[in-house]
């Protein structure tokens, strides 16, 4: 049997903000045994109130969830909460200098085959490993908030990640229900935040610009690509189209006056006025609801999304 080919059980979860508890949550529903480690003094109480709140998403997606946390333990020693793991999900802040120390401390205190995943946003494991002496067994696992709940999972090498621990990281995430998809090579932000980025860098001109407002351009995007998308990527949906005559049709006829676009579009950067017009937008369209108001509804149309498609494959 080789090593992808086992069933991990056991995950160290260090660091526990929005990320690691949902990361947390995911695992327990999977039948894992998680040991979460952060040096926040309210650290129990946050992540067992994180469970509750998420566990309803969680049911719906399927896994059990009864007795979440009697395989749920707490370690603010990161030494102490790593030694026994097979995989180690790292989601602390995205600060270099604290993940080159953290990533070192990691290496020699965890047993010479354990996985190291950072849930990173962008950061290069190339870099975040500098100080280690062989972080072949490191790779990102970079979630799409929250990771609970969106499938994919970006599993990104370093330069000097092994091949086997990408296949690895595969299985595991695979063990626990996500959509993993193995990067060809590096590069800062990966791919879905940079497709993201370059999306929301002319969400934020529309609106700053007075083209459209913050409300309506989220119905925009809700009611047209994001539908589309849903159902097939950016490539697929112009290969439809071009018609009969496909993509490369797609490309000569219509290519060239969407090349024009690129030139126009904006380079907003997020200064005092533009802050203060998104945040004052913001509030206007959603101020009336809490935060768990806007994640519970977030929630039950994704979960919806999802299981239409899931039917209709």
């Amino acid at each position: 049997m080789t090593i992808s080919e086992t069933r991990y059980s056991r995950v160290a979860v260090v660091g526990a903000g929005t990320i690691g508890a949902s990361w947390a949550a995911l695992f327990l529903a999977h039948g894992l045994h998680v040991t979460v480690s952060d040096p926040r003094p309210d650290l129990e109480e946050y992540v067992t109130g994180q469970l509750t709140a998420l566990t309803p998403t969680l049911a719906a997606l399927g896994p059990p969830t009864e007795a979440l946390t009697a395989r749920l333990e707490f370690e603010p020693d990161v030494e102490k909460a790593v030694a026994e793991a097979e995989v180690v999900q790292e989601s602390g802040p995205d600060d270099l200098n604290l993940k080159q120390e953290l990533f070192a401390r990691l290496e020699a205190a965890t047993r010479p085959g354990t996985l190291l995943l950072s849930s990173t946003s962008g950061i290069r494991a190339t870099d975040f490993t500098a100080r280690m002496a062989d972080p072949g067994r490191v790779a990102v696992g970079h979630p799409f908030n929250p990771p609970h709940l969106i499938p994919l999972v970006e599993i990104v090498p370093g330069e000097h990640t092994e091949a086997a621990t990408l296949e690895d990281a595969a299985a595991f995430y695979r063990q626990v229900g996500k959509q993993p998809l193995i990067l060809r090579r590096e590069i800062p932000g990966f791919v879905a935040n940079r497709l993201q980025s370059a999306l929301f860098r002319e969400a934020v001109h529309l609106v700053t610009t007075g083209v459209v407002s913050l409300e309506d351009l989220d119905t925009i995007v809700t009611s047209s690509i994001g539908l589309r998308w849903a159902a097939g990527g950016p490539f697929l949906t112009f290969n439809l189209g071009g018609g009969p005559g496909g993509f490369e049709h797609f490309l000569k006829h219509l290519g060239p006056g969407m090349e024009m676009l690129w030139q126009l579009l904006g380079k907003p950067s997020f200064d005092e006025a533009t802050i203060a017009t998104l945040s004052a937008q913001e509030r206007e369209a959603y101020g009336d609801r809490t935060y768990d108001q806007l994640g519970a509804a977030r929630d039950r149309d994704q979960l919806a999304l999802m299981a239409a498609l899931r039917n209709a494959n």
